[in-house]
Order: structure tokens, then sequence, then C-alpha cells
């Protein structure tokens, strides 16, 4: 048998690939993996996972279909771990890339509740940021 570790990967098809790559790497401190120009395909270092990004118009995007749209989406969200989680300075550091932020909750997740807040990609994808545990108080 085998049990699940995390997150490897998660593939993003978009029209706009130079947009995402400057989001993810530009504002949220992914780095460039590797790029394979011939597929279409760059791959971005985020923790110990990647996040894929798929252009549209090279082989492996076309192949996929539609792209996203507010009727074609094929992620609701995905969520990624950051230390520290700094909610004002975090706020700060995002609105000075111009990104809105959702609201700052506790939100469960693969290590326990912990804060979190939403923000968009430039193709519309929701990316939570999420924060470490809270810790759990004796009653």
């Amino acid at each position: 048998m085998f049990r699940i570790l995390g997150i490897d990967h998660l593939v993003l098809r978009s029209a706009d690939v130079d947009a995402l790559r400057r989001f993810y790497v530009d504002v949220l401190g992914c780095s460039v993996e590797r790029e394979q120009t011939d597929l279409g395909l760059t791959q971005l270092r985020a923790g110990n996972a990647l996040i894929d990004l798929v252009s549209l118009d090279g082989p492996l995007g076309r192949a996929g279909g539609a792209g996203p749209g507010a009727e074609g989406r094929n992620l609701d969200h995905f969520c990624v771990r950051i230390d520290p989680f700094d909610a004002a300075a975090l706020r700060a550091w995002l609105a000075q890339h111009g990104v809105q932020t959702g609201e700052v909750e506790q939100r469960f997740g693969a290590e326990g509740k912990g804060l979190s807040l939403y923000v968009q990609d430039p193709d519309g994808n929701v990316v939570e940021l999420k924060g470490p545990p809270t810790p759990v108080t004796a009653q």
C-alpha cells in the first residue's frame, strides 16, 4: 500500500503564461524550476511542490481543450502553505502588486485550522495562502 505525502504538482493552462509566471514568481515567491518551450511548459518551484504553467497555444495546451474562463474553470482553488503568516505584511505586499485579497479567516487544512486568505492569479484561479496551524489552548 502507499500513502500520500503532499501535493506534488498542479497544472494551470493559460493564454498568458507570462502573466502567470510574473504573479507566481514576483508576487508569491516561486522560482522557475525548468522550461520546455517545445511543449509550451514552464515549471515553477513552490516549496516541495511544482506549479506547471501550460500555454494554450503549445502542444500540451492544445491537447487539453478549451482554456480557463468563467464557464470553463477546471479548478476551484489550491492552497499553498506559507510561513510566516503576517496578515498585515502580506496584505501590504500583495497590494503593492495590485492583488486584491479576501478576508483573513481561520480555515481547516492539511495541518489543522490556521489563518489564511484568498487571492486570484491573472487567469482568475483562486489561490489560498495558508499559515501554520493555530495552537490549541487547554480548556
